[in-house]
């Protein structure tokens, strides 16, 4: 029994002890490419069996869709098959025009399945056309943003391919508005209307006005154009980084308390990485009543456009 107790309290033991039982919460996976795929699959087949319609679009990342993370692997389909569609920002310009990318050759072929929506980021005016047209060639959604608005807070007043048709699925959309910022709108209500004046087909916008969910009752009042078809209206949702100002966030939490926050994310200070396989971090985001996703669907929304997925880079990059 000496020798026993001995062992039982030598530090070698207690951190095989530790190490086994929470391997995959404290280590980084072997493959956090796949670790993020099999997230965003499982974020999809709790969000549909809740709601079979609901439409899940990842950001950024396009490689995830692919089986080998290249132009010239195949389409990973149970991948593919769990998403409704992909979002990219700044694919043709990031303040100035971008050379051709080997994501483009894979987006492409993400295309002839689902929706591409791209998220320009242009240095003037005189640019608006060109990104338009340059993503309309490729049967992309594009919504052009200036400097004024690269956090995401104007709605702008052209619309590419304006109609009047009801847009019931992603792949019916002809343009979307991307206005996941609310603050220079005083109320709720002042929101919803700047909204609703709008023939927008897709709207992109956040669950919480001033940390404030949206009812459905909100939602009602924007789900159709004012031209009088009917759009969709899809909840921002970061499943990469955890955001201080978020209703599932303590204020006495800080990096590596819990061990899954685990990175600052440089130039967005009320942003922290953290280990997204964490079952602790999984089940804020699905997997019960209380949850993200669960929210944004009792609010009413057609699906989620799930940011930062491609944390599985950031994390192990200096430039983030």
């Amino acid at each position: 029994m000496a020798t026993l107790k001995k062992l039982l309290i030598t530090p070698v033991f207690v951190l095989f002890l530790f190490s086994s039982c929470s391997k995959t919460e404290t280590e980084f996976p072997e493959n956090p490419k796949q670790s993020m795929q099999e997230f965003v699959i499982q974020i999809s087949q709790y969000a549909k069996k809740n709601k079979s319609n609901f439409i899940v679009i990842p950001q950024n990342g396009i490689e995830l869709a692919f089986t080998k993370y290249n132009s010239s692997s195949e389409l990973n389909l149970e991948f593919t098959n769990a998403i409704n569609g992909f979002g990219i920002e700044a694919l043709f310009y990031d303040g100035h025009e971008l050379p051709i990318y080997d994501r483009l050759t894979m987006l492409q072929k993400f295309s002839e399945r689902k929706r591409v929506l791209v998220s320009d980021y242009l240095s003037d005016n005189s640019l608006i056309g060109d990104a338009i047209n340059k993503n309309r060639n490729e049967g992309f959604l594009c919504f052009p943003r200036l400097n004024f608005n690269y956090d995401y807070t104007h709605i702008p007043g052209r619309i590419s391919k304006e109609n009047k048709n009801d847009i019931l699925t992603l792949k019916d959309a002809q343009n979307y508005l991307y206005l996941i910022n609310s603050s220079r709108y005083n109320t709720k209500q002042e929101l919803l209307d700047n909204i609703a004046t709008t023939n927008f087909d897709v709207i992109l916008i956040d669950l919480f006005f001033h940390e404030q969910p949206l009812t459905k009752e909100d939602l009602r009042k924007i789900k159709k154009k004012q031209n009088g078809g009917k759009r969709l209206v899809i909840s921002y949702m970061n499943i990469g980084s955890a955001e201080k100002y978020r209703y599932y966030f303590n204020n006495n939490w800080s990096i590596n308390n819990p061990h899954w926050l685990v990175k600052p994310y440089k130039g967005y200070e009320n942003e922290i990485f953290v280990k997204y396989w964490s079952k602790e971090w999984q089940s804020i985001i699905y997997g019960n009543d209380n949850s993200y996703i669960k929210k944004i669907i009792d609010a009413g929304f057609d699906g989620a456009y799930l940011d930062n997925v491609k944390a599985y880079n950031y994390l192990f990059s200096d430039e983030f």
